[in-house]
C-alpha cells in the first residue's frame, strides 16, 4: 500500500513510501538533500518497517531534534502504532 507522509522540523517536504506484508519499499524523499534522501531510499529498500524505525529514529540532523531518516522512521511509526 503506498502512503504519503508531510516531515516537519526538516528540509524535505514529503516522503512517499510503499509498504507490502511488513516491508518498505520505493521510498522516495522530496526537497532537502538529494543524495542523502537517495542514499536513505536504497539503504531501506526490501527492510522490515520496524527494523528501519528502530535504525533511524534517534538521527538528528545538525543541531535540529530530527532529520530526514527520523522522519521516515516517525511516518512508519505511525502507521504501525496505529
Amino acid at each position: 500500500m503506498k502512503y504519503e507522509y508531510t516531515p516537519r522540523g526538516v528540509c524535505a517536504q514529503k516522503i512517499e513510501f510503499d509498504i507490502n506484508d511488513g516491508i518498505l519499499h520505493d521510498v522516495k524523499i522530496f526537497g532537502g538533500c538529494q543524495g542523502n534522501g537517495a542514499g536513505i531510499a536504497r539503504l531501506v529498500e526490501g527492510m522490515k518497517t520496524d527494523d528501519v524505525i528502530q535504525r533511524l529514529e534517534s538521527i538528528r540532523c545538525g543541531a535540529r531534534a530530527t532529520s530526514c531518516p527520523a522522519q521516515l522512521a516517525a511516518a512508519l511509526k505511525q502507521l504501525t502504532d496505529s
